[in-house]
């Protein structure tokens, strides 16, 4: 058993991701519950004494480092970001704040609690969830596919924001030898999903007879995964995954 955060797990990833661990390991979510995360994704373990709730913000440092030391975790999941596009393009304050200060916070904290253990066989693994939007878009028609020895070309105030988070995480990896790894991951769908994402708005409109709205001129082209693969995925990384790599 393993004593694992998940930031971000009152969330869409997170809070699947916490549920499928919960049963083997003991888990602490943090999660400030902000619009795009609700503590209803997470009831049904909120009673399980594996688990553990925070809410909190991964920008105060203080109380995360509080909880960080108090709890010892073994492995942490960052899945803690804001997410939209859109709203990146009309605000990028909490973007930038969130996804870029906010793992900072992380990276420095689990720095220095490597740090004070490391001398004593201690394994621990700083895992960040990031997306495949920091390579930026592919041509129509393209038979070319990312991998992550792609170039970075975010293209939105979100992925750039994602791309800033994993140049640190790879930095304190290279720097300071702080265990990392990171994963890029697709669009995800499925339960739990915020109504404002693409296909639950989209089935909303349908249900009440709304127009559909099409991004663009409609001929955008993205790839998807189901929320419970990419978790089975997280869950094999942390099984099996090589620090240092991405």
């Amino acid at each position: 058993m393993k004593n694992i955060i998940i930031t971000g797990g009152a969330g869409f990833i997170g809070s699947n991701l916490a549920k499928k661990i919960v049963k083997n390991n003991k888990i602490l979510i943090i999660d400030k519950l902000t619009s795009s995360s609700n503590i209803v994704n997470i009831k049904e373990i909120l009673n399980n004494k594996n688990c553990i709730f925070k809410k909190v913000d991964i920008c105060n440092f203080q109380k995360i480092k509080k909880i960080f030391f108090k709890f010892k975790p073994d492995y942490i999941f960052n899945l803690a970001a804001e997410s939209h596009v859109d709203k990146s393009i009309d605000n990028a304050d909490q973007f930038i704040k969130t996804n870029i200060l906010g793992v900072y916070n992380l990276l420095k904290i689990s720095h220095n609690y490597y740090a004070q253990n490391y001398k004593r066989n201690f394994k621990f693994i700083f895992h960040h969830i990031s997306t495949d939007e920091v390579f930026g878009d592919l041509p129509k028609n393209s038979n070319f596919k990312f991998n992550e020895n792609n170039d970075y070309k975010p293209n939105s105030p979100y992925s750039a924001s994602k791309a800033g988070a994993d140049h640190l995480v790879r930095a304190w990896n290279k720097t300071f030898n702080l265990p990392t790894i990171i994963s890029n991951c697709s669009n995800n769908f499925g339960e739990y999903q915020h109504p404002e994402k693409l296909i639950p708005h989209t089935i909303l409109n349908f249900i009440k007879g709304k127009n559909v709205p099409v991004y663009g001129n409609g001929k955008n082209i993205r790839d998807w995964i189901y929320v419970k693969d990419h978790c089975e995925a997280l869950i094999k990384i942390m099984k099996k995954g090589k620090v240092g790599e991405t």
